[in-house]
């Protein structure tokens, strides 16, 4: 089966959940819940079904550039959905839904890279999978950091929108923030721990640069949450060192992997 197909279905579901949501926003509404938990599984699982048959070929687990960024945007909407089924965290599917759209579209359409297949043992396969669920949490982190940062601008100048109308209080914002942010730096931690373990050499020349910002990156959210926990950090602040951590980890991936399969090919 060719991946074509669940692919553009999976973009066609996803741009209809949103703009299904945006409509109902713009209007001061609420969106169906179930209706719009019900279109995003269905993406979801075109999506993972189009990706796989792109992922996993004779020649072993290709994870190039926009195969690996259509990944964790499909880890991240699935993450978001099964959150969505006990907290309200609805509204980032706002944002999340047109990612899925964008990233499902370029993992088809877009040049392949120049990496190869992976053939590794059971070990490395779960460092990159703690390394992609550890993004993924991240990446609703980040969203949420942006939501928050909108709630709280709009309800100081006192012009609150449909869409901030309907986000839940903004300590429940926060707390989700920091539920969101414990669970990705744990889970980075298992990825790093996991590498140390499984990887001949974390520093080698093309890991070097990943290794050192992810590990910068996990110093900030470290420091985030031990400034959550002691100094009671917050608003602005936190968003600020949500943000830049996130900023580190996105360009130790995502960076290096641009450089290495378009500019330098290797």
């Amino acid at each position: 089966m060719q991946p074509l197909l669940p692919s553009l279905a999976a973009a066609a579901l996803y741009a209809i959940a949103t703009a299904y949501q945006a409509l109902r926003l713009s209007a001061r509404q609420t969106p169906d819940r179930r209706l719009l938990l019900a279109l995003g599984i269905l993406a979801l699982l075109a999506h993972t079904g189009g990706l796989l048959l792109q992922l996993i070929t004779p020649s072993g687990l290709v994870l190039d550039f926009f195969n690996a960024a259509s990944l964790i945007a499909a880890a991240v909407i699935a993450l978001t959905l099964l959150a969505a089924t006990r907290i309200p965290v609805e509204n980032l599917l706002l944002l999340l839904f047109p990612l899925g759209c964008l990233t499902v579209l370029l993992g088809q359409f877009a040049p392949e890279g120049t990496v190869q297949g992976i053939n590794e043992q059971p070990g490395i396969l779960a460092h990159i999978l703690l390394s992609i669920l550890a993004y993924g949490m991240l990446t609703i982190a980040m969203f949420q950091s942006l939501l928050l940062l909108l709630q709280d601008h709009q309800l100081k100048h006192k012009h609150p929108s449909g869409l901030i109308k309907n986000f839940p209080p903004l300590q429940t914002m926060e707390s989700l923030l920091f539920g969101f942010l414990w669970a990705g730096w744990l889970l980075l931690s298992l990825s790093l721990i996991s590498g140390w373990l499984f990887l001949d050499d974390l520093f080698a020349q093309h890991l070097v640069h990943k290794t050192l910002l992810a590990c910068v990156a996990w110093v900030i959210f470290a420091v985030l949450l031990w400034g959550r926990h002691q100094r009671g950090w917050r608003g602005h602040k936190a968003i600020r060192w949500t943000l830049a951590g996130f900023c580190l980890l996105m360009l130790a991936y995502f960076g290096s992997k641009l450089v290495r399969e378009f500019i330098l090919h290797i």
